[in-house]
Formats: structure tokens, C-alpha cells, sequence
């Protein structure tokens, strides 16, 4: 199975990358995903179902460590067609 992560980590800041962004940047940059996409709003990959949650446990983790206060993410199945 294939899945999509999507996800922000808050507090925002618009003048540089909070340490919690970074931490979890960092996390999915790491984790041998797909389609890694990273933006200032929101940030999205693709993989294996277990890379990426493992990724997602991890990102968890680790954003929360660096002082975000709130994790907002959607997990996706793709690739799998629905009658």
C-alpha cells in the first residue's frame, strides 16, 4: 500500500523556519519518500506505507521536541483504485 503524508507544524513564523519546521523537514527529507514536497504552509510525500509511518511517528517526535504546539497532518492511500 501506498499513502500520502500532508502536514503543517504551528506556531507559524513568517520572517524564518521555526526549529520545529526544520525538525521536521528534516524528518520526511530523510525518510527516502517520493514527491517530497516542502513549502512554508504545508509539506506533502509519498512512500510505502510503513517508510512512511515511521516517517510520520517520527516527524511527531521530533516537531513536538523542537517546540511545536500543534501538528496538523492527513495520511492518504493512493494509487489504489475504489469501486
Amino acid at each position: 500500500m501506498r499513502l500520502r503524508v500532508e502536514f503543517t507544524t504551528e506556531p507559524f513564523d513568517l520572517e524564518e523556519a521555526p526549529d520545529h519546521a526544520v525538525a521536521a523537514r528534516e524528518v520526511i527529507q530523510k525518510a527516502q519518500l517520493e514527491a517530497v514536497d516542502v513549502g512554508p504552509f504545508g509539506n506533502t510525500a509519498e512512500g510505502e506505507a510503513d517508510r512512511v509511518l515511521s516517517a510520520v511517528t517520527a516527524l511527531l517526535r521530533d516537531s513536538l521536541g523542537a517546540g511545536a504546539t500543534r501538528v496538523t497532518l492527513q495520511v492518504n492511500v493512493i494509487g489504489e483504485e475504489t469501486p
